[in-house]
């Protein structure tokens, strides 16, 4: 477990550099696979998995609409990774052992995030408390958020209940135990 911590904290080292270079959308790309999750870019259809079969192309052409982290191994430290992105209208967090209250926290004080991100699905992410949902009142425009299968919330109706009061267009659906 040691070795395997230690190389997803490699992965996720963030290259400054590398954004100025190829911008924000190329290099979040870039970390988001390396990690093990799955871009969409906006006017297409089929999701991105393979690292090497990034599209090449005019630089910025390819803009980043959805992130599907299911079983990846972003963590807080990569999440500099999405300042730059403009067109995130939807990101999945499903079995994702490195997220945590912080990591929603970052999410949601993300100002472009705040401005793109319509749905967030949160699944599985055992590291995830009441603490950590309620910090998502910050996504304004979010209309949809799934939240599953997410132990370390206590205090459902009282977490739900500061939520719709923030987000009062929200869609809140739940399969919390």
């Amino acid at each position: 477990r040691g070795f395997w911590g230690w190389l997803n904290a490699v992965f996720n080292k963030v290259d400054y550099e590398r954004i100025q270079a190829v911008g924000p959308d190329r290099a979040a790309s870039e970390w988001l696979l390396r990690c093990g999750a799955l871009v969409r870019y906006r006017g297409y259809q089929k999701w991105q998995q393979d690292y090497n079969g990034l599209p090449t192309g005019p630089l910025g052409k390819y803009k980043i609409e959805a992130i599907n982290a299911t079983d990846s191994c972003i963590m807080y430290r990569g999440f500099d990774y999405l300042d730059g992105l403009e067109h995130v209208t939807e990101i999945t967090l499903q079995k994702c052992i490195y997220i945590q209250d912080e990591c929603l926290q970052r999410l949601s004080e993300t100002k472009n995030l705040q401005k793109s991100l319509l749905q967030l699905k949160i699944i599985s992410c055992g590291n995830v408390t009441d603490k950590g949902i309620i910090a998502l009142h910050k996504l304004t425009n979010l209309e949809y958020l799934y939240l599953s299968d997410l132990p370390g919330i206590r205090e459902k109706e009282t977490t739900v209940r500061i939520l719709q009061q923030a987000l009062p267009n929200l869609e809140l659906e739940l399969d919390l135990e």
